[in-house]
This record gives C-alpha cells, structure tokens and sequence, in this order.
C-alpha cells in the first residue's frame, strides 16, 4: 500500500486543469481525467478539455479517447482505470485523478454495482414506449417493477427511471435489490483534494470561461454535431441549450445566457454531492503551495 491516488475534484470551471498540471509536474506524474464528457473527441470545446499544450507538458489519459458514437459507461471506466493504475503504478508511486464527474470518481474510489449490459433490443423498446406514452408511463412500470426506487429516483429524471427499467426488465429483479454500494478494497492509498471559493467568484469564473468558449469556436463545433442531438453523449450543457438556437426555438444570446445558468446549476449539484464527503480537504484554488504541503504530509502520514 505504498502507492497513492491523488483525487483533485470541484465544480466546474473552478481551475482544476491548470492547478493538475502543476501538480503532476512536481510529483513528476500523469494525470487521469474523470470527466465523462472530456473522453469524448468530438466535443473539445464545450467540455474544455485541456488544449494540445497543456497534454503536451504532462501525460493525460482518457481525454478524447472515445467518440460520442461510442456507448461508455462509469462501469467500464472503472475497470479500464484500475487497470491502467495497475501499469502506472509500477513506475510512480503517485497518479492523479482529476474532474469533477460525481460518478466517475465514486467509481474509482469505491466502485460500482455489478449490473448487467444492456441489450439492444430492451433498450430500443423502453426508448418507443417512453416516445410513444410519455414520462408518466415509465413512472407507472418502475412503481410496479421496483416500488423501492420508485421512492428515491428523482421522477422527473427520465434517464435514471429508463436505466432502472432496463435493470428490471433484463434481470426480473427489482433494480433496489441490485444496488449493493460497495467499497472496494483498493491496493492503493486515497487522497482527496477539492478545489472551491465563494459563491460569487465561482460563478464569475464560469461566466467568463463560457465567454472563453464562445470565442474559440464553441458555436461551430456544436454545429458540426447538431445533426447528432439525440445521442446521449450530447446532452450536455453548452450544447443542448445551441441545439435550440439552431432549430430557432431560442434566440442566440438567450442560449448562451442559458449555458452560463445552467453551467452554474451544475457547479452547485457537483458541491453538494462532494461537501457529503468528510474525506475532501478543501482549498481555494490560488493556494497551491498549500495544496501541495498537504498532500506531501498526507503521503509520509500514510
């Protein structure tokens, strides 16, 4: 157990790139993101992937390494970043894994249930009845299938309550009788680090990087997707609210206000669920010699 992961996590557009590299080149070390939309190649700008410059100054792994063709979920990124820690950390006793990805991260640091894949054909069919009868149908099966989650699921959620049908339907169980929440034993050490500041400031930062954004082409590079809108990959702030500017139904500054609000909505969901973590030692992220102390201490605590 001589071998450590350092998590680094915050909300959105807090500074978590620039603060990794910093730190990855003082641990001589790579970086692993957990970003679930950064894997993706297609959408560089809108999920501000780290740019060619800065993946040249530190090794980088899992950005832009899929395409949104391509189904991938936090089970597989589980065991695909296990095992490339595995391969790391004969050679560094200290990896990082950097993102703000709630599920991402919990599935590294303490794995994930042990479901099922999906099939095709049950998938196809939820999607036409949801399609054909609405989100209040679905609602009235998962009731029905699984009354347990029934009570937990956010109703309004239609993804987690088609996820959930899915389950049901492929196992014959109910899905709530599947959902064990495992901890896994690691064979490394844990540290987290996150990265936050008051509320005005955060999303200040967020405004300006949307402005950022903007400017370095993010209308173009969603219009080059729009004719895939409807892949789930795409369901992503920045690029559903311009989906509505190109089929008219928004007007252009309304979109791109609507990205900066619902970009800050995802930043307040992110804290919430990290702030439930007693394990996070927070820093505002200005304070990287603090940052750095930190987890030096923790190292040779360990």
């Amino acid at each position: 157990m001589n071998k450590t992961l350092v998590v680094l996590l915050g909300p959105t557009g807090i500074g978590k790139t620039s603060t990794s590299i910093r730190l990855a080149q003082s641990f001589d070390t790579s970086i692993i993101s957990a970003d679930s939309r950064q894997v993706f190649r297609e959408m560089k700008i809108g999920t501000a992937a780290p740019d060619e410059e800065q993946l040249n100054l530190v090794p980088h792994y899992f950005i832009g390494n899929k395409s949104i063709f391509e189904r991938y979920s936090s089970g597989q990124y589980e065991l695909d970043v296990i095992d490339l820690l595995q391969e790391l950390h004969k050679k560094k006793d200290v990896v990082l894994l950097v993102g703000g990805s709630m599920l991402y991260i919990d599935a590294v640091c303490k794995g994930i249930d042990d479901l099922p894949t999906i099939d095709e054909e049950v998938r196809s069919d939820l999607l036409r009845l949801y399609e054909e009868k609405g989100l209040e149908f679905l609602r009235s099966q998962l009731r029905l299938l699984d009354p347990e989650y029934y009570k937990q699921v956010d109703l309004k959620n239609a993804k987690r309550i088609l996820h959930a049908l899915e389950i049901c339907y492929m196992t014959q169980k109910p899905y709530s009788s599947l959902r064990t929440n495992p901890q896994k034993k690691r064979s490394f050490n844990i540290i987290k680090v996150g990265l936050n500041c008051a509320r005005e400031e955060l999303y200040q930062k967020i405004n300006t990087r949307v402005d950022a954004m903007i400017q370095m082409g993010l209308l173009d590079e969603a219009k080059s997707l729009y004719q895939h809108k409807d892949l789930n990959a795409l369901n992503t702030v920045g690029y559903k609210e311009l989906f509505k500017y190109f089929s008219g139904e928004w007007n252009y500054e309304f979109a791109v206000d609507m990205i900066k609000q619902n970009t800050r909505r995802y930043a307040k969901k992110q804290l919430s669920w990290f702030l439930k973590d007693e394990n996070i030692k927070w820093f505002h992220p200005n304070d990287f010699d603090l940052i750095q102390s930190y987890i030096n201490e923790q190292i040779k605590n360990v």
